[in-house]
């Protein structure tokens, strides 16, 4: 059997017209649904905010006190192997602290009692298991207010992707559910669009911080990561 094949130009221009018939035509029917998947890894960094604050009567005086104490907590992080692109300086703040008396005219007067300091240096600790050394020697060399720690993943790629193969699959099943509940089939995907969740952080009560000077214990769980996929498939 022999087989002939037309020309290039030819087989366009028999094609041609099918195509404009196709575009003056409505579009096919189609179904929209959303998928969602989720994948977990176990997190490979401690994200801590450490804040010291000193007070003194003069607000150089309490900037001194501040300085030298946030020095010997840089100091102790870089000594338990903390690099200096994981600390940085997050805020200082200076304000004055007023006592406040009620006057027999029923105003308020205000006395300066002091100036307060605080420095905020944030922590990425790298190596999990040193976190509440770390925490430890912190509280003990003068963090002494506000503070937090939450864990993440410093390349969560893979498990997003992992996530997203879920959340495509997730999508597929339940078109296939629909058409078959109203007697038709699922075809070709016509668009996909997807949106990732961010895992919330999971944080440790900063009340922690108050512990005692045996080292902090700490559990770091697993982060959680959703991906949510809207697929559009064409009926037939």
């Amino acid at each position: 059997m022999t087989r002939h094949l037309l020309p290039l130009a030819l087989a366009a221009a028999i094609a041609f017209p099918a195509m404009a018939g196709a575009a003056d035509s409505p579009p096919p029917p189609r179904i929209i649904v959303t998928g969602e998947g989720e994948a977990t890894a176990a997190p490979d960094l401690a994200l801590l905010t450490l804040s010291v604050m000193r007070e003194a009567k003069t607000a150089r005086a309490a900037l001194d006190a501040n300085n030298d104490a946030m020095a010997s907590v840089i100091a102790a992080m870089k000594s338990a192997g903390i690099k200096e692109r994981d600390l940085q300086t997050a805020g200082i703040q200076i304000s004055p602290r007023y006592n406040y008396t009620n006057k027999p005219d029923g105003s308020q007067e205000a006395e300066l009692i002091a100036y307060q300091v605080t420095n905020t240096l944030s922590v990425r600790i790298r190596d999990i298991d040193k976190t509440g050394e770390i925490l430890d020697k912190a509280v003990s060399l003068g963090v002494n207010q506000g503070g937090g720690i939450s864990f993440s993943n410093e390349n969560p790629a893979a498990t997003v992707a992992e996530a997203r193969k879920k959340a495509v699959a997730d999508a597929m099943a339940k078109a296939k559910t629909l058409a078959e509940a109203a007697g038709v089939n699922v075809g070709r995907v016509l668009e996909i669009t997807d949106q990732n969740v961010a895992p919330p952080p999971i944080p440790m009560n900063a009340k922690a911080f108050d512990a005692a000077r045996a080292s902090v214990p700490v559990e770091a769980g697993e982060n959680s990561y959703t991906v949510q996929v809207t697929v559009t498939f064409e009926l037939k």
